[in-house]
């Protein structure tokens, strides 16, 4: 093609610029084109004193880290490690705490208060929680009894 005069090359410029900005902000990478979904979140809500609990999100599955919980600070690193996107959602006496839906791949991290008591954990994801994604946890005791099988590998497809 041939670009007749330079007001017509500028504009085509300003668009091509335009355009790659938009696909710069837009793109980020992490996501499941390319080479792969590789993206973490930063743990930027994190506290430096806090806990810190790893749950592996498989498919269809939850395992903590941790078993045991007194109260206080905690921060949560959802590891996505299945091939279906899942989240993370506690809730309980300290409230509702959810992470974002991740891709496989993906990671994580939040900061939730607990406060004593008895607190579902659980993947909300498309009724991903009827099929085997939940556990419970008791803070402020003993370990509660894990009605899920969160440490055994009783669930699945």
């Amino acid at each position: 093609m041939i670009i007749p005069n330079t007001r017509d090359r500028v504009l085509i410029g300003v668009a091509a610029g335009g355009l790659a900005a938009l696909l710069a902000a837009c793109g980020g990478g992490g996501g499941t084109g390319g080479a792969g979904p590789t993206a973490t979140t930063p743990p930027a809500t994190t506290a430096a004193s806090a806990t810190r609990v790893t749950a592996v999100l498989t498919d269809f599955h939850i395992q903590l880290s941790t078993q045991k919980y007194q109260p206080g600070q905690y921060t949560f690193t959802a590891e996505n490690k299945g091939h279906h996107e899942h989240a993370l959602e506690l809730d309980g006496p300290g409230g509702h705490n959810r992470s974002r839906t991740l891709e496989p791949g993906q990671s994580t991290a939040f900061t939730v208060t607990l406060k004593s008591g008895s607190y579902q954990v659980f993947c909300p994801v498309d009724g991903h929680k009827d099929l085997g994604m939940k556990t419970s946890i008791t803070v402020g005791g003993s370990a509660a009894p894990s009605t899920s099988g969160s440490t055994s590998s009783g669930h699945g497809y």
